[in-house]
């Protein structure tokens, strides 16, 4: 009946394939209170359907006569993709990221014993509606009328797999920082978050110390960073306010262009964290700088200066972090097989739910090609970005 969709979940680890059979969907609509009647579109064949068409390119509903043998209208079958709660597609994407588990803890893909994460943020536009253009705004150098909503699109993606553990859909203008306080949640003590200059904020760093987690971030560009020992600073007690000085306070060197330095909690708070937040924060934080150079030919940045938790020199050497920072293009690359490969750039739906339901869609079928690929790569012993994203979709 779902030729294509079995074909997929066949390629996929038994665990991950159970996800998504008739027995784990009625539990997810248990789970969350959903009650319905027999039909011929249930919630199983419902969600079935709504696979089969993320998994060919998001096609155009009067395609789905061709993958299936049940009879249905177009409207029929929006109406079912109405009924069905967000809650539910939610909730499978728990199940499957509880699945795939294992193979996040794998000590393979760990760096210096430890798991990273990629935190990035993205858009994608929808079909012209009011209730879209209320909700999600349009871009400012467009005329009302003339354009499509476009939302703010916030990921964490699992460093060494790929796999997409959290996605978030926000109004256009909305800053990263008011939605990454949401993903601290999907991570453990000890796990490497990282980032670019968005992210690297006082108050950012000291919610994840909070959780015992590790941050790396580019340094963000109002940063003035100086690497000269014992220089002087605008800290705390320092007296009047000296134009070109760091904030920060000098503590130790560590090597060339390498230093400890204490972070000071600014005395305006931000406008993501509440002012009973904030004032929880820790009053100064002890962080690491570090800048290295860039050699690569055509690559328009020459220098990146990082800000990070990981304090320890020998465990965690410079070259060895400026190599880890230097892998964000792979979230980069995700994110570009979500919108490009995946078609997600433009999304059908013409309501809030609807779209919220079909990005949870896009990244539970996301998830699946990437275990695919996963298993691919164990099964031939090869690094899993050796393995085609386009051909374990296809």
């Amino acid at each position: 009946m779902f030729p294509h969709v079995h074909a997929a979940l066949r390629r996929i680890q038994r665990e991950v394939a159970q996800v998504l059979d008739a027995a784990q969907i009625a539990a997810a609509c248990q789970e969350v209170g959903y009650r319905f009647r027999r039909r011929v579109l249930d919630p199983v064949t419902t969600i079935h359907l709504f696979v089969i068409q993320i998994l060919n390119g998001n096609f155009a509903i009067a395609r789905l006569k061709d993958f299936t043998d049940r009879a249905f209208s177009e409207g029929a079958y929006c109406r079912a993709r109405g009924r069905l709660p967000v809650r539910v597609l939610q909730t499978l994407l728990q199940r499957l990221g509880t699945a795939l588990r294992p193979t996040l803890d794998d000590d393979q893909g760990r760096w210096h014993g430890q798991r990273t994460f990629h935190v990035d943020g993205s858009a994608f536009s929808m079909p012209d509606t009011p209730e879209l253009q209320k909700e999600f705004g349009q871009p400012g150098n467009q005329r009302p009328g003339c354009g499509f909503p476009v939302a703010h699109l916030l990921t964490l993606f699992h460093a060494s797999t790929g796999f997409l553990l959290k996605v978030m859909a926000a109004p256009l203008r909305t800053h990263d920082m008011y939605q990454v306080a949401h993903l601290h949640p999907e991570l453990e003590a000890g796990d490497i978050l990282i980032g670019d200059r968005a992210f690297c904020s006082f108050a950012h760093f000291a919610l994840l110390c909070a959780r015992q987690l590790h941050g790396v971030f580019r340094a963000h560009q109002k940063l003035i960073i100086s690497f000269r020992p014992g220089r002087a600073c605008n800290g705390p007690g320092s007296g009047r306010h000296r134009k070109g000085l760091p904030c920060s306070c000098w503590l130790r060197r560590l090597g060339v262009r390498d230093q400890v330095v204490e972070y000071f909690k600014p005395k305006t708070c931000p406008d993501w964290l509440s002012p009973a937040e904030y004032a929880a924060l820790p009053a100064s934080l002890t962080l690491r700088e570090l800048r290295y150079q860039i050699h690569q030919r055509g690559c328009r940045t020459k220098q990146v200066t990082l800000v990070t938790t990981l304090l320890d020199p020998e465990l965690y050497p410079a070259q060895a972090l400026a190599d880890l920072y230097g892998q964000p293009w792979q979230s980069e690359t995700n994110l570009r097989h979500l919108k490009q490969t995946m078609k997600m750039d433009v999304l059908h739906c013409e309501t809030v739910a609807g779209v919220l339901k079909e990005l949870t869609v896009f990244a539970l079928v996301y998830n699946l090609v990437r275990a695919v690929m996963h298993a691919a790569s164990v099964r031939q012993e090869v690094p899993v970005d050796r393995i085609s994203f386009a051909d374990a979709l296809g």
